[in-house]
């Protein structure tokens, strides 16, 4: 007798990795890309799809200038109300990076988009390197957005490398993270013997100790001298692929079935172990900054 219970909120996730370049020549045909792999993930079953960061422009801007031609308002841009128009004619939600450009303000920005439009956006709160020559850090927290699928949290590329950005967005009870990268360079080695980065692990690290999924969808190739990292993946509530972690160089799409819900009770391990009981919220603050108090010597 099959005793698993039946899925609460079943979907088919996918991460897309593939090559957007930086140009305003190269624009338009790095929109239709997104839409060609969203059309395929979609074939494929998919009905929640993460692009990568700055999926429709490329990331490697030389000035604050080209930033600027390249930005788009949100969700009045064009990229955003072209995805919101796939979205709603196949019944997808869709999560992915652009620049946007509010005023004289740009921001490196995450967008989702549901069947019925767009729902929110995230500005990227931890700049890496050039970045902070180009765009303004986010300072409106970390959002978490209700859908019809389940509550879904987001993040941006460097966030992961601070573990309180998915603990946040698991305490406010997001079911399931989407993390759109642009990964670049870190610390050698770049990859490890089985060919995955760093980031990789660390966004299965934040998907095990927060007992929440993460899709994470990176981009590749090189641009401008740069090189990107690739691993895509998508994580179950313990931490753990599903499936593979996808190749550093190909184009390709990483797919996953989820009960999205699922991460709602996989907090409670065992009688004696529920991770949401068991934290010591009464000491961390003074330790890790946040209040006054010593913190530990470095």
């Amino acid at each position: 007798m099959n005793t698993r219970p039946l899925p609460m909120s079943p979907i088919r996730a996918a991460a897309v990795q593939f090559d957007p370049q930086v140009g305003i020549e190269n624009k338009k045909a790095n929109l239709a890309e997104t839409l060609r792999l969203i059309g395929e993930a979609a074939d494929a079953g998919a009905n929640l799809i993460v692009l990568p960061e700055l999926a429709n422009t490329g990331y490697s801007f030389e000035t604050r200038e080209e930033a600027y031609a390249h930005a788009e308002s949100v969700p009045e841009g064009e990229s955003t109300t072209t995805w919101a128009s796939l979205a709603s004619e196949r019944n997808l939600y869709i999560v992915a990076g652009l620049a946007e450009l509010d005023g004289v303000y740009l921001y490196d920005t995450a967008v989702l988009i549901g069947p019925d439009g767009f729902i929110g956006k995230y500005r990227k709160t931890h700049l890496w390197d050039r970045e902070k020559l180009i765009f303004t850090a986010g300072d409106s927290g970390y959002p978490v957005f209700e859908t019809k699928i389940g509550r879904i949290g987001l993040l941006v590329c460097w966030d992961i490398w601070f573990p309180e950005v998915p603990r946040i967005l698991a305490a406010q009870g997001a079911d399931i993270i989407c993390s759109v990268n642009n990964w670049v360079w870190t610390p050698p080695p770049l990859f490890d013997a089985a060919g995955n980065c760093m980031a990789a692990y660390l966004t299965m690290s934040a998907s095990h100790v927060n007992n929440v999924p993460i899709v994470a969808a990176d981009r590749v190739g090189t641009e401008r001298g740069g090189k990107f990292l690739g691993c895509s993946l998508i994580t179950g509530t313990n931490g753990w692929p599903i499936g593979e972690i996808a190749d550093p160089e190909k184009d390709t799409i990483v797919y996953a079935d989820l009960d999205v819900v699922a991460s709602r009770s996989a907090l409670i391990w065992n009688s004696h172990n529920d991770l949401a009981r068991d934290r010591r919220t009464d000491l961390y603050d003074p330790l890790l900054g946040y209040t006054a108090g010593t913190p530990l010597p470095r």
